[in-house]
């Protein structure tokens, strides 16, 4: 039988930094929703807010800001996966406030309506395929800037080419992983989003679906907007319908966020890309909603 170990008074149950930090804990566990700052849990728990940073990391391995965190998306997942939806899963845990990162900044211009019409004669496009955080990413651009993203698993790329170089059919393909690259690892990267330098993207589009698209780069990220109210909002009230079609026709995934459309009942509906590949992005947008500042 092993002996017991002589508890010190760091685990002392009752009168010590034990019981500081087992009722920020508690603290934490109870109110997260609220989402109480370091100010508050210390005055809760009699101790300054740089005595509890400090007592709280060395006890948990983490600061009390990270454990919130941790506990904040250990219930976020617990309800996605009840089946609550995203909106109203926001809502339930206190994440309906604004993010400390700026969603992914774009400016966009559309193509001329003879443009589309052509479908894209004249136009060329350059091509490359790069490992994105969703799987394999198809990334096309022109000179005006991003003109199609989507994504596929490892060994479809010729499927991906096809359903994406099938929109403009007439215009002229070049593989060129160069001029691709730099806007792969800007669009994948939260660090490199900023207000200042923003991301150039054409949109090559019908007159409704552009307006659609743009309607979508306006929800922000850790929310969701069902077909309906994008409808109302490009005053088209009673064309839900025809918005889910421009919606599921958007070529530039993620950037432009066809993932936070949902349906009327908060389900997350259909997606182009797969809907475990819509569910992950809007786990990964939740995560970085509640990553540390830097």
């Amino acid at each position: 039988m092993k002996p017991v170990p002589t508890l010190e008074r760091d685990v002392t149950p009752e009168g010590s930094d034990y019981e500081v930090v087992r009722r920020a804990i508690e603290k934490i566990s109870l109110d997260y929703r609220d989402q109480p700052s370091l100010e508050e849990l210390a005055e809760a728990v009699g101790e300054t807010p740089t005595g509890l940073q400090k007592l709280f990391t060395r006890w948990a391995g983490l600061s009390p800001k990270a454990f919130l965190q941790a506990v904040t998306l250990d219930h976020a997942r617990k309800l996605l996966d009840s089946g609550m939806p995203l909106l109203e899963t926001s809502f339930e845990v206190g994440m309906s406030g604004p993010g400390r990162l700026h969603d992914l900044f774009v400016t966009h211009e559309a193509m001329s309506p003879g443009d589309y019409k052509n479908r894209g004669a004249g136009l060329t496009i350059r091509y490359g395929f790069h490992i994105s955080p969703f799987g394999v990413a198809l990334v096309m651009v022109t000179d005006r800037g991003l003109a199609g993203l989507s994504f596929n698993d490892a060994g479809d790329e010729r499927a991906a080419f096809a359903d994406m170089s099938g929109r403009w059919p007439n215009a002229n393909y070049v593989e060129d992983m160069s001029a691709t690259a730099p806007y792969a690892a800007r669009i994948f990267d939260p660090a490199k989003w900023r207000a200042d330098q923003p991301l150039r993207v054409v949109m090559i589009g019908t007159d409704f679906q552009l307006r659609v698209w743009d309607a979508l780069l306006r929800i922000p990220m850790g929310k969701a907007c069902t077909y309906s109210s994008i409808a109302e909002r490009i005053g088209q009230p009673t064309a839900s319908r025809a918005v889910g079609a421009a919606v599921g026709a958007n070529p530039l995934s993620f950037v432009v966020p066809c993932h936070r459309a949902i349906g009327k009942s908060g389900a997350l509906t259909g997606y182009h890309w797969g809907l475990t590949r819509k569910r992950a992005i809007l786990g990964w947008e939740a995560g970085q909603l509640q990553a540390p500042a830097a």
